[in-house]
């Protein structure tokens, strides 16, 4: 039997750990099949294969240094916890130094130092990245260098005396998404989403106000976001980042049904004309409908991201509308005890559904 090559098994590093996660699996699920004697593999076979999988591994650590074992990635989580209170912490050390020398310092130098800082740390982040695989340096840099741009535009503003207007959230999420594809941080992309957002939200807003006293006004202006979102993983296949298409349609997802729960309450802050309780109703209805039929496209495209996110709005119109109908004239225990049966039947729903699931043919 001729040895088989590892080849280029990933492009990105969720890529490798998924093939390392299933050569794992591989190996427990092979080790109980043989001890329950319904599989031998000759010796010939076993060699070959454990040669396969060692040089896959070990190909896939030098790329991407991935995890091979539970107590690797349980570093791993451990890591990137630290290195988003690291950012967090430096950040604050970096915004609490300047602060305490800034009004010493003349225009010029402190609009220098305004501009000089992003581009600095993204000066850093290249190089970090070139150096190291799994990126967590890159991210710490990359975190406070959105951070100080985002600091930075508002100070530059009140340095020249004007206005800082709602806009300003396009170049946060332009200059936060461009560090996150161009160095696959998925967190920079929910930043970067986070500000297109906050800007659809200013869109609605008089136009003469600052950003904050813009944002808000019509939770309508949140509906065509979170469809344009929505619309980007279908647009763009994202091969080599295989963890942004769920950033977008999670965030897309509430970007919807939050504003629908929002108008299914109060119905006066809507763009439309009519009286707020037909606005209610039409919200509440659409938000039903809406949602489940999200979760049945994604039990349907296997997508757990869309199922999760939709069935627990889904959930939660469900309860607001008891509260509705049931919280001012019933007793406490008695709606709490309806919510939990209510809980209960979904349950035994959901599980009927996955038992008919199981019968069915992949």
């Amino acid at each position: 039997m001729t040895e088989s090559s590892p080849g280029a098994p990933a492009t990105s590093r969720e890529e490798a750990q998924q093939r390392a996660d299933r050569i794992g699996a591989f190996r427990e699920e092979l080790a109980a099949v043989e001890g329950e004697g319904v599989l031998l593999l000759t010796k010939e076979q076993r060699v070959a294969l454990e040669r396969h999988h060692t040089a896959l591994l070990e190909q896939l650590a030098r790329a991407f240094d991935v995890d091979r074992t539970a107590r690797q990635k349980r570093l791993s989580a451990g890591m990137k916890v630290a290195t988003l209170l690291g950012a967090l912490a430096l950040a604050a050390a970096l915004y609490t130094f300047l602060y305490r020398f800034w009004g010493g310092m003349p225009v010029a130098l402190q609009a220098g130092v305004v501009v000089a800082a992003p581009l600095f740390l993204v000066a850093g982040m290249e190089l970090a990245a070139r150096r190291e695989k799994t990126l967590y340096v890159t991210l710490l840099l990359g975190l406070l260098a959105g951070a100080s741009f985002a600091i930075g535009l508002p100070v530059l503003a009140g340095l020249f005396n004007t206005a800082f207007p709602p806009a300003a959230l396009l170049a946060w999420a332009a200059f936060c998404g461009a560090l996150a594809y161009a160095y696959g941080l998925r967190l920079l992309l929910v930043a970067a989403i986070l500000f297109g957002l906050g800007f659809a939200g200013t869109l609605a807003g008089p136009t003469h106000l600052c950003i904050w006293e813009a944002f808000g006004h019509r939770p309508e202006a949140f509906l065509p976001a979170g469809a344009l979102l929505l619309s980007v993983p279908a647009l763009a296949t994202h091969r080599a980042l295989p963890g942004f298409p769920p950033a977008w349609r999670t965030l897309g997802l509430l970007s919807l049904f939050l504003p629908i729960l929002i108008l299914g309450r109060a119905g006066s802050a809507s763009f439309l004309r009519l009286a707020p309780g037909t606005i209610e109703a039409v919200y509440q209805l659409l938000g039903f409908v809406l949602a489940a039929l999200a979760v049945w496209l994604g039990v349907r495209s296997a997508r757990p991201e869309v199922t999760n996110v939709s069935g627990g709005a889904f959930v939660a119109y469900l309860y607001v509308k008891f509260y509705d109908w049931w919280w001012a004239f019933l007793p406490r225990w008695v709606f709490f005890l309806l919510l939990g049966l209510v809980a209960v039947a979904l349950l035994l729903l959901l599980r009927r559904f996955h038992s008919h699931s199981r019968r069915s043919p992949a």
